[in-house]
């Protein structure tokens, strides 16, 4: 039986088993295959991993090893390339390759968000998802600041103040704040700023309104989660997969 599934840490918040064993019922395909949370306390327990399931042909790769799973890849798609950030992995025989996919994922999701509005961006986060979302808004000419606590962001959340926030009218939360079973976690931004001229798009999609979506309903903004983008994200994962 040919293997797939998700590698993570944690991993209780993925709903990619649900989908992808939904996805085989409806292919005629769960006596051929399977998909499986498989969760890494380091991403150096990959090896080892492979060696266990040699069946293994493909698996996506979610927070928070996007960007450490590079170095025991065999090579890269040109997308993972240059976003520098992988999500899914094919299996071949000559080795592991990378692929994104959160990029088609997000582009389609924030195309049918949007429409024709084209505003000023913030990007909450600066890890492996949040490359992804950078290259969709300089691919779409849509002008972006990243904002982290690490110092890796263009600013920190304590430079988001009322000017600021006026400015960035589209706000994107690519960080884990607020997923399932942490549902009461938010990105720190003032939230008191926002208006009805504001989008929030945060590509948590466990559970379906987020803290961050909340609080922006409350204040009248226009709000996104990630599950279109999330099942956009799938699809392009099973194509990789050799399955379409």
């Amino acid at each position: 039986m040919e293997l797939y599934g998700v590698i993570g840490l944690p991993l209780a918040h993925s709903l990619s088993a649900d989908y992808f064993t939904r996805k085989f019922a409806g292919e005629g395909l769960l006596d051929e295959m399977e998909y499986r949370k498989m969760e890494l306390e380091s991403i150096d327990s990959l090896p080892a991993l492979l060696e266990a399931h040699p069946q293994l042909r493909g698996f996506n790769v979610t927070h928070p090893y996007k960007e450490q799973i590079i170095p025991l890849l065999s090579s890269l798609s040109p997308a993972a390339e240059r976003i520098g950030a992988v999500n899914c992995v094919r299996v071949e025989s000559g080795g592991l390759v990378g692929h994104n996919t959160d990029y088609e994922g997000f582009a389609i999701a924030l195309g049918d968000f949007l429409l024709s509005e084209r505003p000023r961006a913030l990007v909450l986060g600066t890890g492996g998802a949040s490359k992804a979302v950078c290259a969709v808004l300089e691919d779409k000419g849509i002008d972006y600041l990243t904002v982290s606590h690490s110092g890796r962001g263009d600013l920190s959340y304590e430079q988001l103040d009322e000017t600021v926030i006026a400015e960035r009218r589209l706000i994107i939360n690519t960080t884990p704040l607020g997923m399932f079973p942490a549902v009461e976690g938010c990105p720190p931004i003032p939230y008191e700023h926002l208006t009805t001229e504001h989008f929030l798009f945060d590509l948590v999609y466990n559970p379906a309104t987020t803290e961050f979506l909340r609080r922006g309903q409350k204040m009248g903004c226009a709000v996104c989660n990630g599950q279109k983008m999330f099942v956009c994200q799938a699809e392009a994962s099973w194509r990789i997969f050799g399955r379409m």
